[in-house]
């Protein structure tokens, strides 16, 4: 097909490791999955790399770090929990790492491709799909890169390799060496915290993780304290609501988006606030300071390293990737029978009442996706890491007329959330906001270009006590064959388990590339992540963060007819 000529035209001129669109791949190399004539080669590169603001850990430290049997820390491109090497780079990062700042002063930060590129194996062939949920473990990412560090804080004789690797020198002198220990020191300090007091037992397992919860303890425990360390221990939670992440294709289509749907969205503003949150969560560096000289008596972006400019540039990009075409054949008589099971073309009952496009709430007159949010039965955990409350440090007392309550000393992690984002894009986006202070604060109001900011987040329904409501979104389906395994938390491996009555669900499976496109999700055999399982819970234990309840819609349907709705869900 002629698109899929120019696509492999552009893959070969990039001088990418990746197969011809469509085509076979060469031995080691992965085969691109169709996302459509928009998602070229220069898009995907970029994507791959473009900075959005976080500052993880300096390069040259990480490019030092060893393992625990003395091999570099980046030897296998952090291939050992499912990222994926990136051809093109030249630092030993994999894909969604980036570095930026001057040689010799590079910070290593992560973007969005991080956490949303997957790549599954079928009959020994591996496929790439950009946009899709990330089958990585970050846990043991986080935990090892805290062990790596910590060793090299054990003694004298545990640094000096350390050091001469960062310095650059066999002899190094002892000024810098000291000032080299002094800076890893205040940064594992922070680094360390964070990790005790944050990862859970059990582990999030590979391919999900408790976003909200890690972006609540990295905001409220590591930025709003006293210098020079920031820290308020306190507030950090262990993080066990844990999530699948969600894919990309149509995501700045939904209304609202996160899997509680606390985020209004449709437009590049309200993308914005979602994705800058996203930035704290993974180690942007934000040290809001008390001023009445700035934005309504806080500077926001005092020592901010979030990138507005290439947070816009990734999300223009996320607009082009496409959802992904199933690659294998259809039996195309059997799918056409699911598409009525699945509610078309009538748009009554089925799967289409929650599942189909319907328009949703306009944003700044550009048209959007519903995105319903329903209570389906399945796993609350979430809600409780909802319900946190913080002290607020920095930001006691803080508040923006109009879209915020000022912040007591203790408050709910979620508004010093929206508190901290909002107020860092008033900042950016409105130069005479920095002379507001006093009285004059209270007269302030936004223009017309960042109203959509007054309803940007609104705090779920929280409920007292189980049952809920503990409402999820609930997304278009296109490409939903290549996002297993499947309810907001990832606790069903397959579509067929998830149209099986909840106690013949697996209780416990392995998470990897490893496909089943029979069943169309995660196959039973896996062997990428060792003997790591994920064990669920059932309806009895709703509040675990691993239940596999809910979603009881299909459960009935004959095995004819979920076999063909099976089939026609390939062809989203």
């Amino acid at each position: 097909m002629q698109t899929k000529a120019k696509f492999a035209t552009a893959l070969g001129a990039a001088s990418t490791a990746l197969a011809l669109l469509g085509g076979q791949a060469t031995a080691g190399e992965p085969i691109a999955v169709d996302q459509g004539s928009q998602w070229t080669a220069a898009a995907q590169a970029q994507f791959y790399t473009q900075d959005q603001g976080a500052q993880m850990i300096p390069l040259a430290w990480l490019q030092a770090l060893k393992q625990p049997g003395g091999e570099p820390f980046l030897a296998d491109h952090l291939g050992r929990y499912g990222y994926l090497a990136n051809p093109a780079g030249s630092t030993g990062l994999p894909v969604g790492f980036t570095a930026s700042g001057p040689q010799g002063s590079a910070m290593t930060g992560m973007t969005c491709s991080a956490c949303h590129t997957r790549q599954i194996t079928v009959g020994g062939s591996d496929y790439r799909i950009d946009g899709g949920p990330a089958l990585v473990d970050f846990q043991s990412f986080l935990a090892d890169l805290d062990q790596a560090v910590g060793a090299v804080l054990a003694g004298d004789a545990a640094f000096a390799p350390f050091a001469q690797a960062v310095l650059g020198s066999a002899d190094p002198d002892p000024g810098d060496l000291a000032a080299l220990n002094k800076a890893v020191s205040a940064w594992y300090l922070r680094y360390h915290s964070l990790i005790v007091g944050a990862l859970p037992t059990p582990s999030w397992g590979p391919g999900r993780l408790d976003a909200v919860g890690m972006i609540f303890n990295r905001l409220t425990g590591l930025d709003l304290g006293p210098p020079p360390s920031f820290l308020i221990p306190d507030n950090i939670k262990p993080a066990d609501a844990p999530v699948r992440y969600p894919f990309l294709w149509n995501a700045s289509r939904q209304d609202f988006t996160q899997w509680p749907g606390f985020a209004a969205n449709g437009n590049d503003l309200l993308a914005l606030s979602r994705n800058l949150g996203e930035v704290y969560g993974v180690f942007g560096t934000f040290e809001p300071v008390k001023s009445p000289w700035h934005v309504l008596g806080i500077n926001y972006k005092n020592n901010n390293s979030a990138n507005f400019d290439g947070l816009g540039q990734l999300e223009s990009l996320i607009k082009l990737i496409g959802p992904p075409r199933w690659p294998w054949a259809v039996d195309q008589t059997l799918a056409a029978r699911g598409k009525v099971v699945f509610g078309w073309p009538t748009a009554q009952g089925g799967c289409v009442d929650c599942h189909g496009i319907a328009p949703g709430k306009p944003r700044s007159l550009q048209e959007t996706w519903a995105t319903p949010l329903i209570d389906v039965g399945s796993d609350s955990r979430e809600y409780a890491i909802l319900n946190w409350t913080a002290q607020t440090g920095v930001l006691e007392g803080a508040k923006i007329p109009l879209l915020t309550k000022p912040l007591g000393a203790t408050a709910a992690a979620f508004d010093v959330l929206s508190l901290s984002v909002l107020g860092t894009i008033i900042q950016h986006y409105v130069p005479v906001a920095a002379a507001v202070k006093g009285a004059e604060a209270e007269e302030f109001r936004l223009p017309p270009n960042l109203k959509d900011l007054e309803g940007a987040f609104r705090a779920p329904t929280m409920a007292a006590a189980d049952p809920g409501p503990y409402k999820y979104e609930s997304r278009v389906l296109e490409g939903i064959w290549a996002t297993a395994p499947y309810l907001h938390n990832g606790a069903v491996p397959t579509l067929a388990d998830l149209l099986a009555p909840v106690e013949q669900r697996p209780a416990a499976f392995k998470i990897g590339p490893n496909y089943d496109i029979e069943k169309v999700g995660l196959a039973a055999a896996q062997d990428k992540f060792g003997d790591q399982t994920l064990t669920t819970t059932d309806c009895s234990d709703r509040n675990s963060g691993n239940s596999r309840c809910g979603h009881d819609y299909g459960t009935t349907l004959s095995p004819a007819d979920k076999k063909a709705l099976l089939e026609y869900l390939k062809t989203l």
